[in-house]
């Protein structure tokens, strides 16, 4: 359970890989620029899913009461994909600008 929100929220990440990927067109495809994508998708990768496991971890579940448990134990697996989402787009954002920098306009070619 503690990779399911992770899984359900692969299928996003996929499309936010792939945009970064193909999306802008305009830079040059050196073989420099492909090994940094490669390098910033796999860090992507891998910071979503620590902050998943991380996510996962920092959700406090509900304990029974008198009335069986209560509601709040969803957080178990909303709280992993918010924190899972969020630590990947910050790696491509911040990709995204480095990339700008270094092979924008006027950039290394």
């Amino acid at each position: 359970m503690r990779y399911l929100a992770i899984l359900l929220l692969a299928p996003w990440l996929l499309i936010l890989a792939w945009a970064y990927w193909a999306y802008p067109k305009s830079l040059p495809r050196t073989k420099g620029r492909r090994a940094f994508d490669l390098i910033a998708l796999a860090l992507a990768a891998a910071a979503a899913a620590q902050a998943a496991v991380m996510g996962y971890e920092a959700a406090v579940v509900p304990s029974v009461g008198e009335y069986g448990p209560s509601s709040g134990a969803i957080w178990q697996q909303v709280l992993p994909a918010l924190y899972g989402y969020g630590a990947c787009v910050v790696v491509l954002v911040v990709a995204l600008g480095v990339r700008a920098l270094v092979w924008g306009r006027g950039g290394a070619r």
